[in-house]
């Protein structure tokens, strides 16, 4: 039994994943047809309907951190979710990264609790949604360092570490959204836009932007992969 998420319309098969509320309303605005709410319950902000395309889809916001996102990918899951990509905001590493521009996850580098405690190794994005989710925006992939902590005190060192080690944005959720969706079955990706650089800089209306061209791309691709059979979430390990 779920707790958290108390759905008012079905959840679809493949589902969008933004941070925040507002970003899932501005998505579900741009991207379904007469879309309906279909969870409030948290402030936790959801919605399904169809794509210009006619493809089922739901938009629903995990929240901030991976505790959240993985709570929330978890119960999707058990409301028949097979297919996700996250799609939020990052900070550079890399100094060559601009704000505004996408990147996509080709791995992650697990600075989190909740991965870590979901899995053993690294969480691997899935290949052809990956591939796809590349394909439809452009974005290079990367070495996503997902933390704990935004508001670091040892925020410089931690970050020269995750470079050091090969990563070129860190984040909050990528690696905990993709370790539940491995522990559960799910197929799933995350595609970031560089909201700070590695000097500091912001740029709201190019991050703005950028989200949007991910939610319109992320449609893109999840219609260009077609979903192979996936086991039911109770097939695998429970987390509820």
């Amino acid at each position: 039994m779920t707790g958290h998420l108390r759905p008012t319309a079905a959840i679809a098969a493949d589902v969008l994943l933004p941070g925040d509320p507002g970003l899932a309303l501005t998505l579900a605005q741009e991207l379904l047809d007469k879309p309906r709410m279909a969870n409030h319950s948290h402030g936790l902000w959801g919605y399904s309907g169809r794509t210009a395309a006619g493809r089922e889809l739901t938009i629903q916001a995990t929240g901030i951190g991976g505790p959240s996102a993985a709570v929330v990918v978890a119960e999707l899951a058990a409301h028949g979710a097979r297919r996700a990509i996250r799609i939020g905001t990052c900070s550079a590493l890399d100094p060559a990264l601009a704000a505004g521009d996408p990147v996509v996850a080709g791995a992650t580098l697990p600075a989190d609790g909740a991965s870590r405690a979901l899995s053993d190794h690294p969480p691997p994005p899935d290949p052809a949604l990956t591939t796809a989710r590349a394909s439809a925006t452009g974005a290079p992939r990367v070495t996503t360092a997902s933390s704990d902590l935004f508001h670091d005190p040892d925020r410089p060192r931690r970050r020269r570490g995750w470079l050091d080690q090969g990563a070129a944005v860190t984040d909050l959720e990528s690696a905990a959204v993709l370790a539940v969706s491995d522990r559960l079955g799910l197929v799933a990706a995350a595609a970031l836009v560089v909201a700070e650089t590695a000097n500091g800089e912001h740029d709201e209306a190019a991050t703005e932007l950028g989200l949007l061209h991910l939610g319109r791309a992320g449609t893109d691709a999840l219609a260009a992969e077609p979903s192979a059979a996936q086991p039911a979430a109770s097939e695998k390990s429970s987390l509820l």
